[in-house]
């Protein structure tokens, strides 16, 4: 790994952040383990990151590979939830995240799986750095987990080709995501370790279309992913974005 990729002064990581995340490496792909949450919303962040990305480029949904020839970038991959869908649809996969012990456990599970997926312990910066350019950067859950918002949103839009597509998930900053996503997964079902989330950071979706805005990407959609405690599910609302929710925004061409 390069200098520039370790200098925490040149990227917009935060080391605490990133120590949470190494600590449940090992348990990536355990559908029961502190990532349960995340197998749990999986299909619903699917569905949509599918349904914009086929919008955006004219693609249908059920070809053998209706993202052939799309480059795209996850961003904060952990184990490789969502990269893995990505390579099985076609497109030609990088995985990155910051936290190192996440790439091992993501290559070995990409490998048993028969997929080849380009994974690397790096920053956006140093990929930004470095001229590195995606037609579609996934940006899940990441963004309330960095030092420097603004920053990051920034340097995801520079990884972008011109008329690329960036998917943005995270949390609203309410009362409810506060009761949900700390007391509810934290405290009182223990899906995920105390201090995982920090609720200052989660961040409103006007919030985060300013911070679209100001990186030069135009805000295209937004809804929100919600949990129905009675199925046991999740599915996406373009009204109820009080608690988790994801957007899709495009640079302009």
């Amino acid at each position: 790994m390069s200098h520039v990729a370790e200098d925490a002064t040149l990227n917009t990581v935060d080391p605490a952040e990133v120590a949470k995340f190494e600590a449940m490496a090992a348990e990536w792909w355990d559908p029961a383990g502190k990532f349960k949450p995340l197998h749990m919303l999986n299909p619903c962040r699917l569905d949509y990151i599918v349904t914009q990305i086929c919008a955006e480029f004219g693609r249908d949904r059920s070809d053998a590979a209706p993202f052939a020839g799309l480059r795209l970038l996850d961003i904060g991959c952990g184990g490789g939830l969502l990269a893995e869908p990505m390579a099985r649809l076609g497109a030609e996969v990088v995985g990155a995240d910051a936290a190192a012990r996440n790439i091992p456990v993501a290559r070995l599970h990409a490998e048993q799986s028969g997929l080849t997926i380009d994974y690397r312990h790096t920053t956006a910066e140093a990929m930004a750095a470095a001229g590195e350019r995606f037609d579609v950067v996934l940006n899940m859950e990441v963004v309330e987990h960095v030092a420097d918002p603004q920053g990051f949103t920034t340097t995801c839009q520079e990884l972008l080709n011109p008329g690329g597509l960036m998917i943005c998930s995270t949390l609203n900053r309410t009362p409810k995501s506060f009761a949900m996503a700390i007391v509810g997964a934290e405290w009182v079902m223990r899906w995920l370790p105390k201090g995982t989330h920090e609720w200052s950071k989660f961040i409103t979706p006007d919030e985060l279309y300013g911070l679209i805005r100001t990186a030069g990407l135009d805000p295209v959609d937004r809804q929100g992913m919600v949990f129905n405690p009675l199925g046991w599910s999740w599915s996406l609302s373009p009204r109820d974005l009080s608690v988790n929710y994801v957007t899709a925004s495009v640079k302009r061409a």
